[in-house]
């Protein structure tokens, strides 16, 4: 029996992450605006003692430049809108008591203190269970809507979140943990010298400070991260608290999870201060035949045209609907996009002899993510194959469409895990920092005090 457990985090890639997963018949093809949807899922994912409800956000309509040039095709796709995640968590924060709730939101097109203030404040309704997905926005959609006539290059996105993580970091420290006094008699409501002001001036940023919240009540709220390339892996290993990564088999999951947290040591980090959680699409049947007859329901649902759509974003401007679907990938040229997803559909289509059909098709199946379908043994036997050979420490479990898929693998799988000793029966802690067994970070200036 592994006397490591794994961390589950359930990623609500609404209404589904299949392409075509919105027109089964158990789904609610509307799942991605309906909160009595997300309210339900989060009482689900907490009786499955889950570590984190885990949301997506883009800030723009996926695909609205190419629509805005005419493309019609788009009005099959159905993951378009949603809700704003941190106002949807605010809300599912008061239904739920242990879960976490992590939100993306950019560095791209966002301002470090107006975030630091709302994750501080989500971190603050739900006591001490919020974290802030920091991602770079690789969707060029987004540059319209933010007065931009193009999307900033990559390495200039990454040099933007880095100044920008220092920022939030820094206002998140605005206020030491007893600062706060609260004292009637003395007629003193707080300790002016256990306030600081950040005083940041930097090539992107010019912040005064104090954040207008006091210290939140997990120390600050948990950091995660998505990038796979250079700059996101020195990122994740520099500010990090979980990653979220893409990976399909165990050896090549396992050498970015030794290369992530090799990287750590040159930030003065230990390894068990990261946890890796790839993402995976289980399809759980009581029977494979089941499993699988249920994949390939959901593969008929799914035009090639739709598939297509899938890779547009990673073509890096190259139009595929010129190529034969069932010729090889072409070269594609490098894109201002996702380059770590780019990567992994240009090896994947190499590796297998995948046709231009099959790699558009598996990529709108589970946008990249590795995808399960078996029995609840056979899918538990896998994810604990990856967590005893050190590929991962969990998984953000993303399903094809909502609520059903969800549900299943949480009363189907879950119990196989715990059975076998490898996933929690109770909630350790209250916070999300306690459940996850990430230590409270340390205030800036309390620790500079103690060392003088």
């Amino acid at each position: 029996m592994s006397s490591r457990k794994l961390r589950l985090g359930a990623f609500f890639s609404m209404p589904g992450n299949h392409l075509g997963g919105w027109r089964h018949p158990d789904a609610v093809p509307n799942a991605n605006t309906d909160f009595a949807t997300y309210l339900h899922l989060a009482q689900v994912a907490e009786r499955g003692l889950y570590d984190t409800i885990f949301f997506r956000d883009t800030a723009a309509v996926a695909g609205a430049d190419a629509m805005h040039a005419g493309d019609r095709s788009r009005a099959r796709l159905a993951r378009l809108v949603a809700l704003e995640p941190v106002m949807a968590l605010a809300g599912m924060a008061s239904v739920t008591r242990n879960i976490g709730l992590i939100a993306t939101a950019t560095t791209t097109y966002n301002e470090p203190y107006n975030l630091a203030r709302r994750f501080a404040t989500l971190d603050h309704m739900s006591n001490g269970r919020a974290g802030w997905n920091l991602v770079t926005s690789q969707f060029e959609d987004e540059a319209a809507n933010f007065g931009f006539s193009q999307h900033p290059d990559h390495a200039s996105r990454y040099a933007r979140a880095e100044e920008f993580y220092d920022v939030v970091a820094g206002l998140w420290d605005s206020w030491e943990p007893d600062a706060f006094l609260y004292d009637k008699k003395e007629g003193m409501y707080f300790d002016f010298d256990r306030m600081h002001f950040l005083e940041h001036k930097g090539a992107h940023f010019d912040v005064r400070g104090p954040l207008n919240l006091p210290r939140t009540p997990q120390g600050r709220p948990v950091v995660a991260q998505a990038g796979s390339s250079g700059p996101g892996m020195d990122l994740a290993a520099r500010t990090a608290d979980l990653v979220f990564t893409a990976q399909l088999e165990i050896p090549e999951a396992r050498a970015f999870y030794i290369a992530l947290k090799d990287r750590m040591a040159r930030y003065g980090r230990a390894p068990d201060e990261l946890l890796i959680l790839p993402g995976l699409t289980p399809i759980v049947g009581r029977t494979m035949a089941e499993a699988q007859a249920k994949y390939d329901e959901l593969q008929d649902l799914m035009p090639d045209d739709v598939a297509l759509n899938s890779l547009a974003r990673l073509s890096g401007g190259l139009d595929l609907t010129k190529f034969p679907l069932d010729g090889p990938l072409p070269d594609l040229p490098p894109t201002n996009s996702g380059k770590s997803r780019q990567q992994l559909a240009i090896d994947l289509a190499r590796r297998n002899n995948m046709t231009l059909r099959q790699i558009a098709r598996h990529m709108a199946s589970a946008a990249g993510h590795r995808v399960l379908v078996g029995t609840p043994t056979s899918i538990a036997d896998e994810m604990q194959a990856w967590l005893d050979a050190d590929a991962a420490d969990g998984f953000n479990i993303i399903c094809n469409h909502y609520p059903v898929p969800f549900e299943e693998f949480t009363t189907m799988v879950i119990p196989e895990l715990q059975r076998r000793g490898i996933f929690r029966t109770a909630y350790e802690g209250r916070t999300l920092r306690e459940n996850l067994g990430l230590r409270v970070p340390v205030n800036r200036y309390v620790a500079a005090k103690a060392r003088s």
